[in-house]
């Protein structure tokens, strides 16, 4: 058995001459699973369609380029990333790179930095005057308990146990897919080597997890960016960094972005408070999408097939390029559907109700809105990435036909009535109401007419009664 760590058998050295050096070479490429002139296989298992070779370096592609004195950090890593026994996703790794993501700043070089009392004091203030101008706006009281200045690391911090909810059924279906791509011969020989993949397959989610939450910290402005409450609750939260680099080119007063961001954070939160069923059916509608998704088992086995261990980008790569497909069911549909129709309804409300607020006293609240719903369309790279991680885009693509609907429901039938659509989800639009947001308001203009007729008739046939009592 081979006394170097893991089993791995340590790359050649270079040859100094002679006879000498080729024994170098030769000692230096026993590794656990034999022996040769390289490490055929640095784990010491044996993997369908991986040659008798080897990679000259088994490290380089695992660790990079690296000093000699990073090696032992490099090996400890590798240890924890095999080790893993926890769920489908390492997310032990996953904090760990967004950390890290983090720390290396955005691509146009901004560092993250802790946040100062000047800037934790604005975002109260913002908060503070949010709170009071969308009094007029909504029934709903304020939902939040604190206002929080948050640093991207920090944002990552509080957001990571919302991501686990995610993720976590999707990346169970892939592990689970995992275990079943090799050949059946030698399932019941393989118990090591499965255990290994369902380690590697959390390590590679959580890596990829963890970049793509790392690169989002670099874009979000707040807990609620994405239409779901992705912070504590009761905690509204803004990233001063990240305002300051959202407004940079808009050609309006940073204070007046600060605010028209903040209304839309205590909308959110106020939305979420108030509505004690809304996050329950928003992560259920998740939970129903990713049941009905399957894993496209024949480019996992490929990957499998032609996996190196000295080359574990091959199943990074393979996650990255999507594995995922819906099925064409009628459950299926009918979960996507519910899933977005329910994000549109949430971010179209959050819309009208900060647009109204706001557009009296925000000479850029036109230009704001605008720029939020072209953001909120498209989405950003790290969205990109989650959509091709776990087959989901979280985007509100009707946000425009919902804030049109709630607009108009604000019109015939006031702010009470408006929001009181929120007391029960039967009672909130459909999908195919989101097509004829007028036709929906009549209707419940109708139904809202009769009921009043109705309750008015029972009230008089109960004072007769009692006359005649």
């Amino acid at each position: 058995m081979s006394d170097t760590p893991f089993g791995f058998g340590l790359p050649p050295e270079e040859p100094e001459n002679g006879d000498e050096g080729k024994k170098k070479g030769q000692g230096g490429g026993q590794g656990a699973g034999g022996q040769g002139s390289g490490p055929a296989n640095p784990l010491g298992f044996g993997l369908p369609g991986m040659g008798a070779g080897g990679a000259e370096n088994p490290f380089a592609a695992i660790f990079g380029s690296m000093n000699p004195g990073d090696l032992g950090a490099a090996f400890q890593q590798l240890g924890q990333m095999l080790s893993y026994e926890g769920g489908p996703v390492n997310w032990d790794m996953a904090k760990q790179i967004a950390r890290q993501t983090v720390a290396q700043g955005t691509p146009d070089g901004v560092k993250d930095a802790s946040v100062g009392p000047a800037d934790q004091a604005a975002v109260e203030e913002s908060m503070r005057l949010a709170d009071l101008w969308l009094d007029n706006a909504t029934s709903l009281s304020p939902g939040s308990g604190t206002a929080k200045a948050w640093s991207r690391a920090e944002w990552v911090e509080a957001t990571l146990p919302v991501w686990k909810e995610l993720v976590d059924p999707v990346a169970e279906r892939v592990g689970a897919a995992m275990s079943g791509v090799l050949p059946e011969e030698m399932q019941a020989m393989a118990g090591p080597l499965i255990g290994m993949m369902r380690s590697m397959g959390g390590a590679m989610f959580g890596q990829q997890i963890g970049q793509a939450v790392g690169v989002l910290a670099g874009e979000v402005v707040g807990s609620t960016d994405i239409g779901l409450p992705l912070g504590p609750a009761g905690k509204a939260a803004l990233l001063p960094l990240n305002i300051e680099a959202f407004g940079k080119d808009l050609g309006v007063p940073k204070e007046e972005v600060r605010l028209y961001l903040a209304l839309r954070e205590s909308a959110h939160q106020r939305l979420f408070a108030h509505v004690p069923w809304l996050r329950a059916h928003l992560f259920g509608a998740v939970e129903g999408y990713a049941r009905g998704i399957k894993v496209d088992t024949s480019k996992l086995e490929d990957a499998v097939g032609r996996l190196d261990m000295s080359n574990p980008e091959q199943l990074q790569e393979a996650l990255q390029q999507g594995m995922f497909q819906p099925e064409d069911t009628p459950e299926q549909k009918a979960a996507l559907a519910r899933l977005e129709t329910a994000l549109a309804l949430v971010e179209g409300w959050v819309d009208a109700v900060v647009h109204e607020a706001a557009k009296p006293r925000l000479t850029s609240a036109d230009a704001l809105r605008e720029t939020l719903r072209r953001r909120r369309a498209t989405g950003g790279p790290a969205e990109q990435t989650f959509a091709t991680l776990i087959g989901l885009e979280l985007r509100p693509r009707r946000l425009r036909d919902a804030s049109r609907l709630w607009a108009s429901l604000t019109d015939a039938r006031g702010v009470d009535g408006r929001d009181g659509l929120w007391e029960h989800p039967d009672m909130l639009p459909t999908a195919s109401d989101l097509d004829d947001p007028d036709g929906f308001v009549h209707r419940e203009q109708l139904d809202f007419s009769e009921l009043d007729k109705m309750l008015g008739e029972a009230a008089e046939r109960g004072d007769e009664d009692d006359d005649k009592k």
